[in-house]
Order: structure tokens, then C-alpha cells, then sequence
């Protein structure tokens, strides 16, 4: 029942993220799952009476336009898990004001966007290894990256959310490869988890 329940909660993690909810409804939204939901990557013992996630307040100057130029090449993770070596293609990279960031694609079956920050928060005030702005094969689509018209995407930081190993030990994440780490805090979107 594990793999339903797994498929469940990538199903409503997708419904949310295209829901027309704004920036409050969403985290409210994320909150009821992260509290609630079998799969959740909050520990079980933590769940019952799970305040919600920490936040920075919203920041208007975290949502940027930037253009994208072609990249190539490959980057492999071996994680160390079940999944063994995973391999992610660059598929652009976005000249943002807080630096240069890949979009990277996932080369397994299905493929999807994923594009993993490390900022100057991370450590201090945010997880230590990095937030994601997407990870499609998740069911996070549009609201960290949104491809725009003319080689442009449209990047909001206050969907920044932490990788899963984040809350729990028994998740393997793949974090920012050193391209992917910019000099700026980044204070928007999840702050560090203290369960």
C-alpha cells in the first residue's frame, strides 16, 4: 500500500501546485499535507500537532524574469539508495539577478525539470545542503519556475522548499551541484526545519 499512498500524495502535491490558490492557500495546503498525509516526509511521532512549516514572509523581490541560454552536458548522482545513479542533463541555464542557475533534466523514465539552489542562507537560517525550485517528477510544476515565451523563465522564490532529507534521515535527496550555489541570501520560502 506504500506505492498508492506514494501515489496519492505525488497526485495532491501536483493539484496543489496548479491550483489557482495564492502564496497563503498553497502553504496552507502544503501544511495539511505535510501534517496529515502517510507519506509525508515529516517523522510520524512529529506529526501529531505539527505547528507548519516555517517561512519567510513573501517577498515580491524574489520573483525575477531571466533569460535562459543552451547548456549541455551531464551530472550523475549516485544516491546512494534504490535508485541508484541518476543522471541529469543541463538543459539551459537562466541568467538570474542572484546568478547563474542550470535547469536541469532528470534522464530516468518520464524525465522532468528540476532545478536545485544553494544560497548564502543555506546553514544558518535555511537547510544546509539547499532548496529546490522545482522537481517536476515530484508534481512541483509552475509556480518556482514557469517557462516563459523567448528562451525566458519566470523564477519565484518564495516557493523555495526544502528536499525531503530535510525532515527526515531515512530520504536521500540530490542536492546543489556547486553551479548551482549563488553568493545571495535568498530570504524567501522555506526556512529550515526544526521538528
Amino acid at each position: 500500500m506504500d506505492d498508492l499512498e506514494l501515489a496519492d500524495w505525488r497526485e495532491r502535491v501536483a493539484r496543489l501546485y496548479l491550483s489557482d490558490v495564492d502564496l497563503a492557500g498553497f502553504r496552507a495546503g502544503r501544511d495539511d499535507l505535510f501534517a496529515t498525509h502517510p507519506q509525508s516526509p515529516i517523522p510520524p511521532a512529529e506529526r501529531q500537532g505539527f505547528p507548519g512549516v516555517r517561512y519567510y514572509p513573501p517577498n515580491p523581490d524574489a520573483v525575477v524574469q531571466a533569460p535562459l541560454r543552451p547548456a549541455s552536458g551531464e551530472l550523475r548522482v549516485d544516491t546512494g539508495g534504490p535508485d541508484g545513479v541518476v543522471a541529469y542533463r543541463r538543459i539551459a541555464v537562466a541568467e538570474t539577478p542572484w546568478g547563474p542557475l542550470t535547469l536541469w533534466w532528470i534522464e530516468a523514465y518520464g524525465g522532468g525539470l528540476f532545478v536545485p539552489l544553494r544560497d548564502a542562507t543555506c546553514g544558518s537560517e535555511t537547510y544546509g545542503g539547499g532548496r529546490y525550485l522545482t522537481d517536476t517528477v515530484k508534481g512541483t510544476f509552475g509556480r518556482g519556475v514557469e517557462l516563459l515565451h523567448g528562451d525566458r523563465v519566470r523564477l519565484d522564490a518564495n516557493y523555495l522548499y526544502n528536499p525531503s532529507c530535510a525532515y527526515d534521515d531515512r530520504w536521500a535527496c540530490p542536492l546543489a551541484p556547486p553551479e548551482n550555489r549563488v553568493d545571495v541570501p535568498l530570504r524567501a520560502g522555506e526556512l529550515a526545519y526544526h521538528g
